[in-house]
């Protein structure tokens, strides 16, 4: 009877403990907002148009520019990108159009895509093209000659690589919406950023002496929902709990099968 209150008990606190876990799998990308998604993109990495994720934001442009947007991404999530470009009226085009869709990180880094179509030529009779870039899971730490994704901000760059001069100009419509997955434990690693990589954050730290009154460069204002991890905690805490709690039931169950039934009564005491 004691056993079986312990391993009641035991099963009682597996389940407390693996909610977190299963909450943390979940998509982490908001519901969309579309009376506050932005409706137009900016023109450079400095003018980059900031959008959360879940949002579908949309500008117009002409052929050949260059449409920039930012977004946030923390650790342990893996953002994905997907853009739809609506093409000019197929009458005044001449040929086929190739978009491309690139990623960059804080540091103006190009990722690279895990998977996803991130180059697409579209037929000249085509209406719109699709195109889509899954990033690789977003890290809390790394060394500093790797190229992997780190917390901060990411910019979105969408252009046309292919297509007649005489096409150059024609007005196109663009939207580009971000998600993520958030992956857990299974990606943390020891170790995390003092700061996340949006801009502004090193000039914004520095405090001046003089009472000048120098400016400092402004952050960026977005961030994701919960704020910047603070790098301590994964869901790796609750599953080492677990594999505790299983040890110690697994030595509670070997010693009620071999400890027996007490000294035999035909023994007498003193032997």
């Amino acid at each position: 009877m004691r056993i079986r209150r312990g391993l009641s008990a035991a099963l009682l606190l597996l389940g407390i403990a693996a909610a977190p876990a299963v909450a943390d799998s979940s998509p982490s990308a908001s519901p969309s907002d579309g009376s506050s998604a932005p409706t137009q993109a900016g023109t450079s990495f400095r003018t980059a148009t900031e959008i959360k994720q879940g949002q579908q934001a949309t500008a117009s442009g002409s052929t050949g520019d260059y449409l920039y947007w930012s977004f946030p991404a923390d650790a342990g999530q893996r953002p994905t990108v997907k853009a739809t470009v609506k093409l000019p009226e197929a009458s005044t085009r001449h040929a086929g159009q190739t978009w491309q869709l690139d990623v960059y990180d804080g540091l103006r880094r190009r990722q690279a895509c895990q998977y996803g179509a991130q180059t697409r030529t579209a037929a000249q009779d085509a209406a719109t093209v699709e195109l889509a870039c899954t990033l690789r899971t977003v890290r809390s730490w790394s060394e500093t000659w790797a190229n992997d994704p780190l917390p901060g901000t990411y910019y979105v760059r969408l252009t046309v690589t292919g297509l007649q001069a005489s096409d150059l100009g024609l007005p196109v419509d663009a939207e580009v919406e971000v998600g993520s997955k958030d992956i857990g434990g299974a990606a943390a690693v020891d170790g995390s950023l003092a700061k996340p990589l949006v801009p502004g954050i090193a000039t914004s730290a520095e405090k001046s002496d003089s009472d000048s009154g120098s400016s400092t460069a402004a952050l960026s204002s977005i961030e994701p929902e919960d704020g910047w991890a603070s790098g301590w905690w994964s869901d790796r805490w609750v599953w080492t709990a677990i594999g505790g709690i299983l040890a110690a039931l697994a030595g509670i169950g070997g010693y009620a099968l071999t400890r027996g039934s007490g000294r035999p009564s035909r023994v007498p005491p003193g032997v």
